[in-house]
């Protein structure tokens, strides 16, 4: 029941941890930069942007929002809140898992069946 204990308080510190979040987005933010040839400078190239993109499924598709510099920052921040709530979930499940089996009885196994081309001893 020592280990019992151990999950326990693990998965409440972990349940804890969760208040300190902040805002959570799903998705990614992409930092694009385009180029194109100078039309002052034909043998150059001309870099345009840098422009910010969110990118994340809605309903199976991919959706895409052009973003401001400040908000990529903001939403980049949500993002990586999001990361830590879906790892701190994983754990809690994982540890879930470990104390219910744990603490509940399971289905008792059935002896293997006898194969019918065995004689009977």
């Amino acid at each position: 029941m020592k280990k019992l204990a151990e999950l326990k308080r693990r998965h409440e510190r972990l349940k804890r941890s969760l208040l300190g979040l902040g805002p959570t987005l799903q998705g990614s933010i992409l930092r694009r930069v385009i180029q194109r040839p100078d039309p002052e400078h034909p043998q150059r190239t001309k870099d345009y942007g840098p422009y910010y993109q969110w990118t994340r499924k809605i309903d199976g598709r991919t959706a895409i929002q052009n973003l401001t510099a400040s908000q990529a920052k903001t939403y980049e921040r949500a993002i990586r809140e999001n990361r830590k709530l879906e790892k701190t979930l994983a754990e809690m499940r994982a540890i879930s898992l470990k104390m219910l089996d744990l603490t509940t009885q399971g289905v008792q196994k059935r002896s293997p069946r006898r194969d019918k081309s065995e004689p009977l001893t």
